[in-house]
């Protein structure tokens, strides 16, 4: 998994290219990186294999081929996913020149629209991503990296203040490598680069065999490069410590406690309630020798004829609930392998590439919750039902999906999803999910559906009025705030890493707010859930669901805060992709989130009833 921002959206093409003419030779192949990549070894004067992936940008989000700008072309471009490579091993290289360009005025605009942009060109060496080594301010001794280097930058020469565009057009990398003392061999533990702008000098005629004098010429940029090279005492199994270390980890600490309290909190309001109030109001119920005394009692136990009586609507509650079901499989799984590590950020892509096949395969779950609960609700149309489960939420999705790929390609960004790649997602979806769900629908259905604890009168119960804090609305609302409270801390990292382009790589932490996150949006349920038939309403079917569902607002309002507040991006296209896919994002939220009430409700009123002793 690569915990760079743009993983979940940009990691589908690579591109294969000569290291000397890293450059130039870049051209963009689809390629699919198995997890686990075995180290591989070198020795003095082997070629290093260079990848390079797009020009990208957290102003804009949209990324770009390399050859969108007038960079330096070889004669051939070979689009291969064979590694060609001149760079050689352990042997620096000063000042070599890569090509010359002449810049005329169109060339000169779409230069310093990428500037303006700030764009940046990233380049892979040995499955390491090139990085910008800057020092912090705060702390001399450590140093975080930027992922990728600036096109150029806009600054002034001294004493003028005229505003110039300049081109890094001389790259100063710097190899890391680990030697083995036994075998003598070496492997690559980083890749690093400081890129300069740099006026060349050249001696007579140009060629391409020319040697630089200085640095001073008009109308014309020479694209040059050093390499060197720096043994390391970092052992390739620890190269990406520096590039994930988190120096706030205190942060990620402070979320988790924030978290804690919160769980511990509600967790005290469930005990009560269960060990001393229901306990206490079941053992009195449960002594009442009249029906007279028992009309005297108010509260929960009055409406044990109405509280699992089937929904007019419970269709559409079945289909949610099963997706829900889909989705806290997918992302279960997919925590416990990153958490054990399968999840590698040198596998790019294998975040998503694991979801999508983890969401597909959780379709049989999907359709198995969603009939059996169908039939609970003396349903019988269960092919429907598993129909609408199959189709209903990825058909949302993949439309909102398809307009802003639609909105990518018309902005003619490499980030466009090509049609392979859509017909791909289109088969998982026909050829695998669908059938799955089908299966799971008919096993649910077959099995026999559980049976309500108590009986349901024929008559509904009249639902008193109720008090202002218990207003559907204001109770769904309160709901969800505090399991958005448990992971908003989170949450900031994860965007940042999404949309800054940061790496992320604390999936411990995130395994931590997630358990967390079931924990408070069961709890919180139950709470609210008890308060409300304690009030005589007894319709808890759909309120259960939207109550812990409802975080999924907090989490895009969140997401539209953290975009004016944290983002500098200014285009309308650029701001449409962002709010389209937290849409989609808090959306799953949504769903996953709900079921996971729904569920902790349902144990619960069962729980309680079943104790009940009804004639």
């Amino acid at each position: 998994m690569e915990s760079q921002s743009r993983s979940i959206h940009n990691k589908r093409s690579m591109a294969m290219i000569p290291a000397l003419l890293f450059l130039s030779l870049i051209h963009g192949v689809h390629c699919f990186y198995l997890p686990g990549v075995a180290p591989e070894d070198f020795q003095k004067g082997d070629p290093l294999k260079v990848k390079v992936n797009k020009l990208t940008s957290i102003k804009t989000q949209l990324p770009y081929s390399y050859y969108s700008l007038p960079f330096c072309t070889p004669e051939k471009i070979v689009d291969s996913a064979e590694n060609l490579g001149e760079f050689t091993m352990q042997e620096p290289q000063l000042c070599t020149v890569l090509c010359r360009i002449m810049i005329d005025a169109k060339t000169a605009k779409q230069f310093k629209e990428k500037i303006d942009d700030e764009y940046r060109v990233n380049m892979i060496l040995d499955n390491l991503p090139l990085v910008v080594p800057i020092k912090r301010l705060d702390q001399a001794s450590n140093t975080v990296y930027q992922l990728g280097y600036h096109i150029g930058l806009k600054g002034q020469y001294a004493g003028n203040k005229e505003e110039k565009y300049f081109i890094h057009n001389h790259l100063a990398f710097t190899v890391k490598y680990h030697r083995d003392l036994q075998t003598g061999s070496s492997r690559i533990v980083g890749f690093e680069v400081k890129p300069y702008s740099i006026k060349h000098e050249y001696e007579g005629k140009w060629s391409e065999k020319t040697r630089l004098t200085t640095f001073e010429v008009n109308k014309e940029i020479i694209f040059s490069y050093d390499v060197e090279y720096q043994e390391s005492d970092v052992k390739w199994a620890s190269r990406w410590d520096s590039y994930l270390l988190m120096s706030d980890d205190q942060i990620h600490w402070f979320s988790i406690v924030n978290s804690l309290m919160i769980v511990l909190f509600l967790t005290g309001m469930v005990a009560m309630i269960m060990l001393r109030t229901l306990y206490r109001d079941i053992s009195k119920y449960n002594e009442l020798e009249t029906q007279e005394e028992a009309l005297e009692e108010t509260g929960w136990k009055l409406v044990h004829g109405d509280v699992f009586r089937p929904l007019s609507n419970s269709d559409l509650l079945c289909v949610y609930v099963g997706t829900g079901v889909q989705f806290l499989g997918m992302v279960l799984v997919t925590m416990i392998f990153a958490v054990l590590g399968f999840l590698s950020p040198s596998n790019r892509g294998g975040l998503m590439t694991a979801m999508l096949l983890l969401w597909v395969s959780m379709g049989i779950f999907a359709g198995y919750a969603s009939t059996n609960l169908y039939k609970m609700f003396k349903g019988a149309e269960w092919k429907k039902i598993a129909a609408k489960t199959a189709f209903m939420f990825p058909a949302i999705v993949f439309v909102i999906f398809f307009v802003l790929n639609a909105l990518i390609w018309g902005q003619k960004s490499s980030g466009a999803v090509p049609f392979g790649t859509m017909f791909a997602l289109v088969f998982l979806w026909f050829g695998i999910s669908v059938p799955l769900v089908i299966v799971g629908g008919y096993v649910g259905f077959k099995k026999p559906a559980m049976e309500d604890p108590v009986k349901t009168n024929k008559i509904p119960r009249q639902i008193p009025e109720q008090a202002w804090y218990m207003n559907p609305i204001f109770s769904i609302l309160i709901g969800g705030i505090l399991p958005f409270g448990a992971v908003f801390i989170e949450l900031f990292f994860i965007l940042t890493s999404i949309w800054l382009n940061q790496f992320y790589y604390m999936f411990g932490f995130l395994f931590l707010v997630f358990i967390i996150l079931l924990i408070t949006c069961a709890e919180i349920t139950i709470v609210l859930c008890y308060f409300q038939l304690c009030s005589e309403d007894y319709k808890w079917w759909w309120r259960s669901y939207l109550t812990s569902g409802s975080s999924a607002l907090y989490l895009f309002l969140y997401a539209a805060f953290y975009f004016f507040t944290k983002l500098e991006i200014t285009k309308l296209v650029s701001g449409l992709l962002y709010f389209g896919y937290m849409l989609i994002a808090s959306y799953a939220f949504f769903v996953l989130t709900g079921t996971i009430g729904f569920y902790a409700c349902f144990c619960f009123t069962r729980l309680i009833y079943s104790s009940l002793k009804i004639d």
